[in-house]
């Protein structure tokens, strides 16, 4: 019965949630996400409905630290921490005032992204080894064709004096 009423939450708050999405995949890993934290944070329909919002402007903020601070890692982490901070009064709003409830959004949503970044390293790792990842054979192309055309180039035999025949 749980499951059959987490489905049916996910099925309306679908259309409402994510119309804005341009990519099917970026859709997809959405609805995952939100089933995912929807299950393991035991969210009711009405606390979904206020969940929902606040954790994306969260995580949209949380976006914005990365795009400011790209090539300082700490700056950014400092930010996030800020971020995380000023959210946990948000987040205790709609979840109850329960402080563990509230930590375990912060630690779910890290669970989330490990096991999202385990499971692109494992297909990769699968591509790579089977020989189909497009990027490396992409790179395979311009090797050898940058080495074809650095040997007519670069031989000595092929290069003639201008006033030679």
């Amino acid at each position: 019965m749980k499951k059959i009423f987490t489905l049916l939450l996910f099925v309306c708050f679908h259309g409402y949630f994510c119309p804005a999405q341009t990519s099917s995949g970026n859709n997809r890993l959405e609805v995952v996400k939100m089933g995912y934290m929807t299950r393991e944070l035991n969210l009711t329909p009405d606390e979904a409905q206020r969940f929902w919002p606040v954790y994306n402007n969260y995580q949209s903020e949380i976006r914005e630290a990365r795009s400011q601070y790209p090539d300082d890692e700490v700056a950014f982490e400092r930010k996030v921490v800020e971020i995380k901070e000023r959210y946990k009064g948000n987040f205790k709003k709609v979840l109850g005032n329960d402080n563990q409830r509230v930590n375990r959004v912060y630690t779910t949503d890290k669970q989330f992204n490990n096991a999202l970044r385990n499971e692109l390293r494992n297909r990769q790792q699968t591509q790579q080894s089977q020989g189909n990842h497009p990027a490396q054979n992409q790179f395979q192309r311009q090797d050898k064709t940058n080495n074809s055309n650095n040997r007519s180039n670069t031989n000595p035999g092929n290069k003639r004096k201008p006033n030679q025949r």
